[in-house]
């Protein structure tokens, strides 16, 4: 199911069925509006409460009441009767913006005396502009007689006391109440039925050219011819019919949209749900923001095709232009995924491009460098934002006040440095030199720290070191001399052998104890001789182990190795890696508790190889790691166990010289020690 939902094909098919439904979405809302389909017609059960018996009583009452209320004739608009004050001063003040020199305004006369002389200066051009204007008026009102005689369908009766406007030779409102459809204005009255027409949510579009009427000498009447409303409710029911049909169609395909879009969204960029990577392609690599001004664009043009009515042109188009919008939308969500929706557009990537080069070359330049650039960017920038002038000065002050205060913390960090608060750090947040000059300084403290503690430490591992050698060293070479002084005074033979056994015995000791010594002091100096070669780590733990069979036997462990099944190499000297390794070995014989498991585990780390020793301790580990690498240092601290204590850091010190690391970890009773070694690679 994973791999259908975002296989390539099933994105492909829902791509294609967003086209479709935004294709044929818009092809739904250009049907309408070729047809003039109101929606708002759906719901209404009467022709009557509908916007189309609205707009066509409109059609007659409007210009009827603009006739008689207004116009009235040819004589009475040249009359200039009909300019209202509002019309005569828009005149006058048209023509004061158009002239080629102004009127100037006198301020020591008051407005209505500036009004008058304007008057007088420019009569000849208002009565010019008044008598276009007249005219306008006349080819409305000739425009409004045309439309009244254009219709076939409503009878009609209006009139002011003195003109009248109607198209048949009723005058009387019973002639027109012989109808079954009529409306009757006059006397403050309104009459209509039927008596859905006064209930339609339009009555007040169609009626409000009344409302300016007055109702003392004006009326209006007029009636539907029964033909031609049968006629007119009929292509309302068809209209209604399309307009469901239309709607139906509408909302099927926005449903069919929002599904497939949604879709698009969830698994674009990705391969399975589990996928957390976005995954970009060559489109993608266009910026965000001309990504944005070209789906603008297409989306502009598309509207404008149909606002000017190219509507075949556009339904051609449709296709290719939702395709490639809907693909630029597509990548902006790529985008948005990936959270690259800001840093991959063109402004950005310019800005940081400057942003860098600037600051490359205030980073690497010295300080002359920066004061030049500062003192030359510092205009250029108050110049660009000189609207907002004392924002920049304050920016500046704010910058330079955080600036003064930085080197004031570094110069009071400095002093109580040098006054031995060596532990002492100086806190400056931000970049630049005062933050790069902070971290140097608190670096040098964490030096000087540190070489405080470790010649501390050196001298307590001297001391130590001097105490551990002094005891382990005294107590064989005491006894060696006791038994000397015995055998001096000693004459019987079986007592002289058991002495010199002894002797033997604390003699072998001491020698075990300096070769200890001198192999970790020279270790440690990294004097020794190193060879680096391809040794087969696996054969050689195999073949230690096979070697040291009496021990494992005596000590009852029971060994586990575990390694890889193809053969690893590292890059190690084998006597030094194999000294090492005998080390850990002995350690575990002489610590680990009898009878137990021992894990030697050899993992391949890419770039190195690991091999991690692990075994019980039959001590308790109550002393720290770092404390069991130090010289002289047994994992009991009774000291009752044999051994010098060196083996560890013998260890350490081997595989070090090695390019290796050696680390040691504790856990409960659980010793674990870790050595990695540099992988062989084929030059």
């Amino acid at each position: 199911m994973r791999n259908i939902s975002h296989a390539l094909i099933t994105k492909v098919i829902v791509f294609l069925l967003a086209v479709v439904c935004i294709t044929g979405t818009v092809k739904t809302i250009v049907n309408m509006e070729v047809n003039e389909v109101h929606l708002s017609s759906i719901n209404q059960d009467n022709y009557f409460e509908s916007r189309a018996f609205a707009d066509e009583s409109y059609g007659i009452i409007s210009p009827l009441a603009q006739l008689i209320g207004k116009y009235k004739s040819e004589e009475h608009i040249l009359s200039g009767k009909t300019l209202t004050e509002e019309e005569i001063r828009e005149i006058e003040r048209n023509l004061v913006m158009n002239l080629s020199y102004p009127y100037e305004y006198n301020d020591n006369l008051s407005e209505k005396e500036n009004h008058r002389i304007f008057k007088e200066i420019y009569a000849d051009d208002i009565n010019r502009k008044k008598d276009e204007s007249m005219r306008e008026q006349v080819r409305e009102f000739y425009r409004l007689l045309s439309t009244l005689e254009a219709n076939k369908g409503i009878i009609y009766y209006a009139s002011n006391g003195e003109q009248v406007f109607s198209n048949s030779g009723f005058n009387k409102k019973e002639q027109f109440e012989a109808y079954n459809t009529y409306m009757l204005f006059e006397d403050y009255q309104q009459k209509m039925v039927p008596n859905e027409a006064k209930e339609s949510r339009y009555f007040d579009y169609f009626t409000h050219e009344i409302d300016r009427l007055n109702p003392q000498t004006d009326v209006i009447y007029m009636a539907y011819k029964e033909p031609y409303l049968q006629q007119k409710i009929q292509e309302w029911e068809s209209n209604k019919a399309i307009s469901k049909r239309l709607l139906n169609e509408f909302l099927v395909y926005v449903a069919g949209l929002i599904l497939t879009f949604v879709y698009l969204i969830i698994v674009i960029g990705r391969t399975s749900f589990k996928d957390k990577e976005v995954h970009l392609n060559v489109m993608d690599k266009l910026y965000n923001d001309l990504n944005i001004v070209i789906v603008i664009s297409l989306v502009s043009m598309s509207i404008a095709l149909v606002i000017e009515g190219f509507h075949d042109i556009y339904m051609l188009l449709t296709v290719p232009i939702f395709s490639i919008a809907l693909l630029l939308i597509l990548s902006l969500v790529k985008h948005i995924k990936n959270r690259s929706i800001l840093s991959h557009t063109l402004i950005y990537q310019l800005l940081k491009k400057a942003f860098l080069a600037v600051k490359h070359v205030f980073d690497s330049g010295s300080t002359g460098v920066k004061v030049v650039l500062l003192v030359i960017g510092y205009p250029v920038l108050v110049a660009a934002t000189f609207f907002i002038f004392p924002i920049t000065i304050g920016l500046a002050a704010w910058l330079a006040l955080k600036k003064v205060k930085s080197f004031n913390r570094i110069k009071e960090g400095v002093e109580q440095i040098k006054n031995g608060e060596l532990h002492h750090r100086i806190e400056v947040g931000g970049k630049g030199e005062f933050s790069g000059l902070a971290t140097n300084i608190n670096r040098i403290t964490e030096g000087l720290n540190k070489s405080v503690d470790s010649g501390i430490k050196s001298e307590r591992l001297k001391t130590e070191l001097i105490t551990n050698v002094s005891h382990d060293i005294r107590t064989p070479l005491t006894s060696i001399i006791t038994y000397v002084d015995l055998l001096k005074i000693e004459n019987n033979p079986e007592k002289i052998a058991e002495y010199i056994d002894v002797l033997d015995q604390k003699s072998k000791r001491l020698k075990s104890l300096t070769d200890d010594l001198f192999e970790a002091a020279k270790a440690s100096s990294g004097s020794m001789p190193v060879q680096l070669e391809r040794i087969d780590i696996v054969s050689l733990l195999t073949q230690g182990i096979g070697e040291m069979d009496e021990k494992i036997e005596a000590s009852a462990l029971d060994f586990k190795l575990a390694h890889p099944t193809e053969k690893v190499y590292v890059e190690a000297d084998g006597k030094l890696l194999w000294r090492s390794i005998e080390n850990l070995f002995s350690n575990i014989f002489k610590y680990a508790q009898p009878a137990s498991r021992v894990y030697i585990d050899v993992e391949d780390l890419e770039n190195e190889i690991s091999v991690t020793f692990k075994n019980i301790s039959a001590y308790e580990l109550n002393i720290s790691a770092d404390e069991l690498m130090e010289r002289f240092t047994r994992g009991d601290e009774s000291r009752t166990s044999q051994g010098s204590g060196l083996g560890l850091s013998i260890a350490e010190s081997l595989i070090n010289i090695q390019r290796g690391k050696f680390i040691v970890q504790v856990d409960g009773d659980l010793f674990k020690a870790m050595i990695y070694l540099p992988k062989f690679t084929k030059e």
